[in-house]
Order: C-alpha cells, then sequence, then structure tokens
C-alpha cells in the first residue's frame, strides 16, 4: 500500500486492480519537480521509481506520489498523459496546487 494524497489528509488503498491503469503525477523530495506517467500498478511503479529503476528520475529519487486518475483502457490513459503533459495540463496540477486540493 502506498499512502496517497487526498487534500491535506493521506489515505491508505491497494493500487493494483486488473484491467485498471493509472495515470500518475510524482514528485522529487530533492527539487519537488514533477514526472507524470502511466501504469497498470500504481504501488509496483512508485516502488520502481524510487529505486531508481527509472533513468527518467533516478537522478531525483526519493519519490511521492502526487496525484493519480484511474482509466478503464491503456488508450484513455495514454491521453490523459499527454494532455497533463501539455501546458493546459501542466496549470491545472499548478490550479490544483494553489487551491490546496494537492498538498505541497
Amino acid at each position: 500500500m502506498v499512502d496517497l494524497p487526498a487534500g491535506r489528509q493521506g489515505v491508505r488503498c491497494f493500487l493494483y486492480n486488473l484491467g485498471m491503469y493509472y495515470v500518475y503525477v510524482i514528485q522529487s523530495e530533492k527539487d519537488s519537480s514533477l514526472y507524470k506517467g502511466i501504469t497498470n500498478n500504481l504501488q509496483r511503479r512508485l516502488r520502481d521509481h524510487n529505486l531508481g529503476k527509472n533513468q527518467s528520475t533516478k537522478s531525483k529519487t526519493p519519490y511521492r506520489l502526487f496525484y493519480y486518475e484511474t482509466f478503464g483502457t491503456r488508450k484513455e490513459a495514454r491521453e490523459r498523459e499527454k494532455w497533463l503533459k501539455s501546458g493546459v495540463g501542466r496549470e491545472f496540477l499548478k490550479k490544483l496546487i494553489k487551491e490546496n486540493i494537492i498538498p505541497r
């Protein structure tokens, strides 16, 4: 299990459902940078990031889960990931922080 942001409180839940895909945003505790990705097993993916198994993120470990959404298909998740990586998506995440929906 992984602690997840929910407003200012964390909730604990199982993060693996067969057939579900997650779009996730993790934040480096080293420099506060954000990384966005998709997976079908959020718990394993966060662990892999923190173990340095991802070339793009290994220099900025450790990470914490910052935000996630669930989708029924990989295609839907990929479309949302692309959107979160766009200028509009980045502004969406900034707005969540500003409105204290996601803790810093």
